[in-house]
């Protein structure tokens, strides 16, 4: 088990990522966002088919998660040249049976393209929402197959299948997990995109890096009056190009249920290891509508502009 999972970490780093899209782990999954991205060891509902496919061992017997994003983009001053502000959405549906995920995920991708380039300068470009010279936006749909295999009765691995499509476009990829659990600590690496396809043409070229996340959580029950406790901290293994420069985040987060489980409260800050310092604050709960169905929020706030947004989810998990 140990050889495994220090074999899909080598993996990461022997394989250097292609850095020219900007795609992060934090544009799915309103709980993981309301911790600020600290959520590839914690993964235990059915948008674990986007953070870390092998939680799906780890979670609830059947879990749903729709949901719905409002991303803001760059601003004027962010970039050179004219650039107004604009706001994206993304989001989708995830389902989670008994070791098999299926998801849909809507994703508005940040194309950046260098300042000099005939590409970003002609008025016949395909891709929509152009934000200023170098910049433009596409959206990006995705269908995912995630299933896993235990290894032992402590480690995980998974795989997520995926779809992807753009425009008129579509092209195969699949991420890879792994869970290794301890009682309460819990230790998880996930890889997106691992053959870092390119889909597209001309102008509307999508180029998707591969990408790897680290993580560690802890959940202790009965702390502080709380049902239970739950602090987790992920680290970036690889760059993530954005359209405010290259980012490589570290998150911190933590998650208490209370009352039976009927209300959660979530926070976390993360921040940039790449150039200046970027920060991002996040603040998330839920309400239990019933025992079963959980209403989900969260909101972003900070000097990170890749990061500042809200989120709404329903969740179902039985």
């Amino acid at each position: 088990m140990t050889r495994a999972f220090v074999f899909l970490v080598s993996f990461v780093f022997v394989s250097s990522p292609l850095a020219a899209r900007a795609q992060m782990f934090e544009d799915i999954g309103i709980r993981a966002q309301g911790m600020a991205g600290a959520f590839v060891a914690v993964a235990d509902d059915a948008t674990a088919t986007w953070w870390n496919p092998a939680g799906l061992a780890t979670g609830a017997f059947f879990s749903a998660v729709v949901e719905y994003d409002r991303l803001e983009e760059t601003r004027e001053g962010d970039l050179p040249g004219p650039s107004p502000e604009w706001r994206s959405s993304g989001g989708g549906i995830s389902v989670v049976f008994p070791a098999l995920g299926l998801s849909y995920y809507r994703l508005h991708i940040k194309q950046i393209r260098p300042l000099d380039s005939t590409a970003a300068s002609s008025a016949s470009r395909q891709d929509q929402g152009v934000a200023s010279p170098g910049v433009s936006s596409l959206e990006m749909s995705q269908f995912g197959a995630s299933v896993g295999q235990s290894l032992g009765n402590h480690l995980v691995i998974a795989s997520t299948l995926k779809a992807l499509r753009v425009q008129s476009e579509t092209h195969g990829d699949f991420d890879v997990g792994a869970m290794a659990a301890f009682g309460g600590v819990r230790l998880g690496l996930a890889v997106h995109n691992v053959t870092a396809p390119e889909i597209g043409s001309g102008d509307a070229v999508v180029e998707l890096p591969r990408q790897a996340r680290a993580g560690v959580s802890l959940t202790s029950a009965g702390v502080g009056g709380t049902d239970n406790l739950t602090v987790a901290l992920d680290a970036d293994l690889t760059r993530t190009p954005t359209a405010v420069g290259d980012e490589r985040h570290v998150a911190g987060g933590a998650e208490a249920w209370m009352f039976g489980r009927r209300i959660g409260l979530r926070g976390g800050l993360s921040w940039s290891t790449v150039g200046d310092a970027r920060l991002a604050y996040a603040a998330g709960g839920s309400v239990a509508l019933l025992r079963w169905l959980y209403l989900d929020g969260e909101a972003t706030i900070g000097n990170d502009r890749a990061r500042q947004g809200w989120g709404l989810g329903a969740r179902v998990t039985f």
